[in-house]
């Protein structure tokens, strides 16, 4: 049996004071991938956008999709880092990123899915997750991938938990409440 593969998504508040990083990886079973595609694709509809995307959403349609996404009942791995100053998320994307890795590695995972992003920021992930290899154990294999957000469904997953993990964060629990009993969440100093 194939081990189950991760997905993840951010997302930020930078704060002169504070400000914190989320990353959050829905850890997934290779053998629901088609099966969670499709209902990503369907709770999608006919939004203008190629991809479903937290902050577009209504009020009612994040309730709506986060009630779908805990009904999966799978894992959701959370690195949450503060502080995050003002241009300073991709030094904390790293730490949450090194210890997600590592959090990942003891769920049985050996392949993480990353939305793409520019070539030298896809470039960092793979530093950071070489990096997070030295704190696993010697020969352990770990890869990390990227893929476009408008080509993967299940990387809509992990948007939707990191935007429910920000939403609790600045003051909106009601959209995380239904995902609490499947959210694995570490905090984490992010040192500037």
């Amino acid at each position: 049996m194939s081990p189950p593969q991760a997905f993840a998504d951010e997302s930020f508040h930078e704060d002169p004071s504070g400000g914190f990083y989320v990353l959050a990886a829905a850890v997934l079973p290779i053998t629901r991938h088609a099966e969670l595609r499709e209902v990503m694709l369907d709770v999608r509809g006919g939004r203008r956008s190629s991809k479903l995307h937290w902050y577009p959403m209504d009020h009612q349609e994040k309730l709506d999709v986060v009630k779908r996404v805990a009904d999966f009942d799978e894992l959701h791995v959370v690195t949450v880092g503060t502080p995050v100053r003002p241009k300073r998320q991709e030094r904390s994307r790293a730490l949450c990123l090194q210890r997600l890795v590592v959090e990942l590695h003891g769920a049985g995972v050996d392949t993480l899915v990353a939305e793409a992003r520019q070539a030298d920021l896809n470039k960092r992930d793979v530093d950071s997750v070489r990096h997070a290899r030295l704190y696993l154990p010697r020969g352990t294999v770990f890869r990390v991938e990227h893929r476009f957000g408008k080509d993967e469904p299940l990387l809509w997953i992990a948007d939707v938990v990191a935007g429910a993990v920000r939403a609790r964060l600045t003051g909106s629990a009601a959209f995380f409440e239904p995902l609490s009993g499947c959210v694995h969440e570490i905090r984490m100093d992010t040192p500037t």
